[in-house]
């Protein structure tokens, strides 16, 4: 395996999905510009691609139904952030994009601060701060 990672997504219309992504403050790949037929988000510093796909492409790529993220979940998208700025500023502009908040930001174990939004089409993304500092030793 040469270690790239591609995570695709059901959208049911790519260009809301591309506006909510940018507004919230998700870098589009520069290949993707202008297609009618996919986007790809760039995440982290090793570039992760989460691509959005239109959910007929999708479905005949997965060769069966996509799930409805509103009804339920498939997957918990997660991503780390630098600090817990970060963490506030990823969800309240995922909210002002017309995401919905679905775990306000809040410190767990003493050590990490989170907090998830789901997109327009319902997929759901965890936003995570970790310091590692005050991470309990075992």
């Amino acid at each position: 395996m040469n270690g790239e990672l591609w995570i695709n997504l059901s959208v049911k219309d790519l260009e809301k999905a591309k506006a909510f992504y940018s507004a919230a403050g998700f870098a589009l790949h520069p290949r993707h510009e202008g297609s009618r037929d996919a986007a790809g988000l760039l995440i982290g510093e090793k570039k992760v691609t989460v691509m959005l796909f239109p959910e007929e492409a999708f479905e005949k790529f997965a060769g069966h139904a996509a799930a409805d993220p509103k009804k339920g979940s498939e997957v918990l998208l997660s991503i780390g952030a630098a600090s817990r700025e970060e963490v506030d500023g990823i969800i309240r502009r995922a909210v002002e994009a017309g995401g919905t908040c679905f775990c306000e930001p809040k410190e767990e174990q003493g050590w990490m601060y989170g907090a998830g939004f789901a997109d327009v089409d319902g997929h759901r993304w965890n936003i995570l701060y970790m310091d590692m500092s005050r991470m309990p030793s075992e």
